[in-house]
């Protein structure tokens, strides 16, 4: 099919500002419209790129026009980027004016991942007319949860960090041609968005030179720790009421994205405001991470199957788009609403919902000796009632954190996200590890996952972290997925509440979701401590303002992990029992 291509392509928003597009449009006729909008750059798109995990050229080449914008202020597009401000408007007036062009047949569907996600939400809650389909992948639709901190309240440090020094080296160089950036910041930009290891050991936080000097976003940022207004005016949870468009969301079980996904799908499939909206989402989770989908980690493959390529996933976009822009209704014939990738096993299953409605919540009590540090201490997970009251102890020191190994990070790097061996930091004093019996029958654990703890400290504030880990027989040990909580933020992370030192808090850390079969002659594990550096930033212990503290305002905090019948502690897992179907 031929097209035209238009670059630089200027479309005007409601306040005069002109915002930069690439159109491809078919020669012959209107036809429906696909729009990504990124604060990446447009032009990576003529490089097949632009991350997506999809093959482009396949939309336009089954007929889609397609739209690729440059965000507010972003490469050629006028006005000032802040991040996530405009895009409601801005996503609503482009939507408009591709309705109104003569290759246009006036229906639009959005597409693309990460950021290029949080824009498809934020047009979608405006109730834009003429959209008619999502498709966020890797995204979230509360920006303070993920990316920017944690759903317990931690900064997400590595990230944040990088992703600041990758958008302030482009607005500087953006800034070049006006005369005010210079090319020296351009490189020291550029050079720690490729090494940046360097700008987590900073502190404080907050004064970080390199990121701090240009203030921007990055001030309100750090002066906002708590899910305050500031976050509540870009969160868009409340929102999705307004939405009238079904959305195919897609997401990886090592993506730092997950909880974010599973939460708007079923959100949305609650409170979305129409029934087509409601009844349309759809679910896909594979065993991917937020940077590569090649599903090859130095300690774990899942084999090709399990990649977007392999699996389909452009052509179930085409398929999602020629049902809900074209009104093809057989389009979605025999394509389940949810597909998800279960590890362990490494097949791919379709279902009808999320969670599963056959899911069996079940309680893995903690237990010890009270020698449950490293791998090889006495910690033990039983399904049986708690008995033997007890506790475990060990000191967290925020000068020597437990390094980050595995989990959903980014930058990716290797041994740094996705599965990874835990030994190393299982070997650790001040890592507890909490594990189950070798498995006789395999068991499947497919849902969101957390962790009950009763905990006191010799602070007012520390952090609790959790890891589910599968336990290979050969002993390499596997995290699956994990979490994190800021004591102060037990209570919910608009309000801080800090500790009585030595007194029993009970604390539920979310640990997101997986999905994973642990076979025979493997074990269940969930490791606990208080640091995964630099993913998140270290707790101080002071009570204070974390961001703002030096590292001779930190302090050791002496941490307790109490079980027994009286104070319960326990991994709570979503059991599938499906034997008949292994």
């Amino acid at each position: 099919m031929q097209h035209v291509y238009d670059i630089d392509v200027r479309v005007p928003m409601r306040d005069g500002v002109a915002l930069a597009a690439n159109v491809w449009h078919p020669t012959e006729g209107p036809a429906p419209t696909l729009l990504v909008r990124m604060p990446y750059g447009k032009d990576v798109f003529r490089l097949g790129q632009g991350g997506t995990m999809l093959e482009f050229l396949a939309f336009l080449e089954a007929g889609y026009a397609l739209v690729v914008q440059d965000c507010r202020g972003t490469h050629r597009s006028e006005g000032e980027y802040v991040p996530h401000m405009a895009d409601r408007a801005d996503g609503e007036d482009t939507v408009a004016w591709i309705a109104d062009q003569p290759w246009s047949d006036g229906t639009v569907g959005m597409y693309g991942a990460s950021y290029l996600g949080m824009t498809q939400w934020a047009t979608a809650v405006t109730g834009a007319p003429a959209l008619r389909a999502i498709a966020p992948t890797h995204t979230s639709i509360d920006n303070y949860e993920a990316p920017w901190y944690s759903a317990g309240g931690a900064l997400s440090l590595s990230l944040v960090t990088w992703w600041n020094a990758m958008m302030y080296a482009a607005d500087v160089q953006r800034s070049q041609a006006p005369g005010e950036g210079t090319l020296a910041q351009v490189k020291e930009l550029s050079q720690a968005f490729w090494f940046p290891e360097s700008l987590n050991d900073v502190l404080p936080t907050a004064e970080l030179p390199l990121l701090a000097a240009h203030g921007k976003w990055w001030d309100d940022w750090m002066a906002h720790p708590s899910h305050d207004g500031y976050w509540d005016a870009i969160e868009l949870t409340p929102e999705l009421e307004n939405v009238t468009v079904p959305a195919l969301n897609i997401g990886g079980w090592y993506d730092l994205f997950i909880g974010q996904t599973l939460r708007a799908y079923t959100t949305a499939r609650q409170k979305a405001g129409s029934a087509q909206a409601r009844d349309g989402q759809r679910l896909i989770i594979g065993p991917w991470d937020h940077t590569y989908a090649t599903c090859i980690y130095p300690d774990r493959s899942f084999g090709p199957p399990a990649t977007p390529e392999v699996m389909g996933l452009t052509g179930l976009h085409v398929k999602f788009f020629d049902r809900w822009l074209r009104g093809d209704t057989t389009a979605l014939d025999g394509v389940a609403p949810v597909k998800l990738f279960v590890m362990g096993i490494d097949q791919w299953r379709d279902e009808q919902e999320w969670p599963l409605p056959d899911t069996r919540w079940t309680d893995f009590h903690l237990t010890s000796a009270g020698h449950a540090n490293t791998a090889d201490g006495d910690g033990a997970l039983t399904t049986g009632p708690p008995n033997g009251t007890g506790h475990d102890t060990y000191l967290y020191d925020p000068r020597r954190p437990v390094p980050t190994a595995g989990g959903a990070c980014l930058p990716m790097t290797p041994g740094f996200g996705g599965p990874v061996d835990q030994r190393t930091v299982a070997g650790r004093e001040d890592v507890l590890c909490f594990t189950g019996p070798v498995l006789e029958e395999a068991v499947e654990v497919t849902g969101a996952v957390s962790l009950t703890l009763f905990v006191s400290s010799s602070a007012v504030d520390t952090d609790f972290t959790a890891k589910l880990v599968d336990v290979f027989p050969d002993g390499k040990a596997i995290n699956l997925c994990d979490g994190i909580l800021r004591t102060r933020y037990r209570g919910g992370l608009a309000t801080e509440q800090l500790m009585e030192p030595g007194t029993v808090y009970e604390i539920t850390i979310d640990m997101t979701a997986t999905s994973n079969v642990f076979l025979p002659g493997h074990r269940i594990r969930v490791d606990v401590s208080s640091s995964n550096f630099p993913r998140y930033d270290r707790n101080t212990n002071t009570g204070g303002i974390i961001a703002r503290e030096t590292e001779e305002q930190m302090i050791p905090a002496v941490n307790h992990i109490h079980h027994g019948p009286n104070q319960p502690s326990r991994l709570v897992l979503p059991i599938i029992d499906r034997k008949d179907q292994r």
